[in-house]
């Protein structure tokens, strides 16, 4: 154990409470005086700070001491300390970064109350410190990279450019009206682990739905270890494009309730917002696992994988998370439960870790990535030997064929480009092919959803910014949302990228020359421009980043719009989105 650090709940018989707590490193909470009725009151009368929910759900475990020995977001001493050492300032082992940024940072000795983005009121923070911090530093020494291909490191562009940090008191915690059976305090999870009759706790991190595989190596963890199973799945934040969480319970639920010895399996949810840092974050799974009452950790090939960088190279070294956390083990007290790949052996109607193969055995496997292309999309049922039947039948449920999923084409190009021509008979030829599709055109959009914005920076932003979540939410829902805006920014159309799956969004560039737009403007906007009588104009005296790496580019001088729309077409089918 290490020493005592100040905490945020008051907990009593395993629930929290409102109300302050002290965490000992990993141990029991104790009770401490109650104050609540009173914060709350102030909290009222208090200057809000809206949090992002990634930021909600740090606070959630910091609240509950899934983050012990945390009880606050992280001070510049701890902040340095963790990037360079993977310590907190006072030498406790802890790898991850755990802030909370803001645009401007309130005074220093201020209170302010932490508002979720339905407002509801989460707690209080007496500002203690503020202090700018160094993406590009962060970047590298926790990601090991600046590539832009890193989830965590492009979204961080656009978080506040100063952490704050201060004594926390808290409300509440998030409201979830989902699974709240399974919504387990690290408390409520090490009292559920209790006298099981196994020597241990073995924790299962995942973010994916369960198939054979995983299954056989939850097993057979169990049995070399003596141990009581934690599935212990991330319903937080994880890999933009992963299957969504509510599917993914319900796959984890019929396979604990039919395929597992229930005295010996326990399912219970993490509220954590991943940082898909590898072997960093491995470490970091294994320190919240402790807290939540778990000795052993299954640690995978690539655990928290954010994918490939953009050469096409892997960020980090499939199995040196396994290595990470097994050296650390003796300081942790977590374990790492390694295993190979585990692959089908038809002659054997089994699983077995390809360690245990002789040379030329057929095996069979299905990756991640042909489960959602060559069986989901097409529509075709997962067979038998990858998956059991209950969570074929959730993820066909979930996941009907690609040609009735649905997906965003976003257009950008200068104003007179033929975004909105192009769009209107795309449209059309989509309806032909019998997709429902929403056409979201920037100007419209200006009028309906935006009326009273500017075209300042930060207003053209906003307009963007408001079409995107509004096709994500047609697309989400099986549509086809075809959106011409100007968005001139590079950065935020990467923003709007990520607000949809990774497969699920095409960027169309429509190259038009300024001077042929010049000649098509019948509403003399760039004569009025050029004339000065009209400021920030794209194109003008405002600048137009052109796509770097857009799906598709089209060309309306020396293609016609049948042209232009027969290749789109051309696009959808050939990416499944078309019968």
């Amino acid at each position: 154990m290490i020493g005592i650090r100040r905490g945020i709940y008051r907990i009593s018989g395993g629930e929290w409470q409102l109300g302050t707590l002290i965490t000992p490193y990993g141990g029991e909470l104790v009770n401490l005086v109650d104050e609540s009725e009173a914060l709350a009151d102030k909290a009222r009368r208090l200057p809000s700070l809206h949090i992002s929910d990634r930021a909600m759900f740090d606070l959630e475990l910091l609240a509950t001491g899934g983050f012990s020995p945390l009880d606050r977001f992280m001070s510049k001493a701890d902040l340095e300390s963790v990037i360079g050492d993977r310590r907190l300032a006072d030498g406790t082992l802890w790898p991850m970064p755990i802030t909370l940024p803001v645009d401007d940072a309130p005074r220093l000795d201020s209170e302010v109350a932490l508002r979720d983005a339905r407002n509801n009121l989460l707690g209080v923070m007496r500002v203690e410190e503020a202090y700018e911090w160094d993406r590009d530093a962060m970047a590298a020494g926790v990601f090991g990279t600046r590539d832009e291909a890193h989830p965590l490191v492009a979204e961080m562009r656009g978080w506040g450019r100063h952490n704050i940090s201060g004594e926390l008191r808290a409300l509440g915690l998030p409201k979830y009206p989902d699974f709240a059976e399974l919504r387990l305090t690290p408390a409520r999870t090490r009292a559920a682990l209790e006298g099981r009759g196994a020597a241990n706790v073995v924790a299962f991190q995942t973010r994916n739905p369960l198939h054979r595989a995983h299954e056989e190596l939850t097993k057979r963890a169990m049995e070399r270890l003596d141990a009581t199973l934690l599935l212990h799945p991330v319903v937080g934040l994880t890999r933009p494009g992963d299957v969504d969480h509510y599917t993914r319970v319900r796959t984890y639920k019929a396979l604990v309730e039919n395929h597992y010895d229930g005295a010996r399996a326990l399912l219970a949810l993490l509220p954590l917002a991943m940082r898909l840092a590898g072997p960093r974050e491995a470490l970091w799974h294994a320190l919240i696992r402790r807290n939540f009452g778990a000795n052993h950790i299954i640690i995978g090939r690539d655990h928290a994988s954010p994918g490939v960088d953009s050469r096409g190279k892997p960020f980090y070294d499939p199995f040196e998370a396994q290595e990470v956390v097994q050296g650390a083990a003796g300081e942790t007290g977590v374990g790492a439960a390694t295993f190979s790949e585990m692959v089908y052996v038809p002659s054997e109607k089994r699983y077995m870790e390809t360690t245990e193969l002789a040379a030329g055995v057929e095996t069979l496997s299905i990756s991640g990535t042909q489960a959602r292309r060559d069986y989901l999309n097409a529509g075709r049922r997962l067979p038998e030997w990858f998956t059991r039947a209950e969570v074929a039948d959730i993820l066909g449920e979930a996941y009907p064929p690609r040609f009735r999923q649905g997906v965003c084409l976003w257009f950008t190009g200068l104003s007179g480009a033929g975004k909105t021509t192009t769009v209107d008979a795309l449209a059309s030829a989509l309806m032909e092919h019998g997709r429902r599709v929403s056409v979201l055109d920037g100007d419209v959009v200006r009028t309906n959803l935006s009326k009273g914005l500017g075209f300042s920076k930060e207003d053209r932003d906003a307009n963007v910014l408001r079409i995107a979540f509004v096709a994500s939410e047609i697309a989400r829902h099986g549509g086809v949302a075809l959106c011409a805006a100007i968005s001139p920014y590079r950065e935020t159309r990467e923003r709007i990228r990520r607000m949809f799956p990774r497969d699920q969004f095409a960027e169309v560039f429509v190259d038009t020359p300024l001077s042929v737009c010049e000649s098509r403007d019948v509403k003399g906007m760039y004569a009025k421009a050029r004339a000065g009588e009209i400021t920030g104009f794209t194109g003008i005296d405002d600048p137009y980043e052109e796509p770097l790496d857009a799906e598709i580019a089209l060309d309306t001088v020396a293609n016609d719009v049948g042209a232009n729309v027969g290749a789109l077409v051309g696009y959808l089918k050939a990416e499944g989105f078309l019968r």
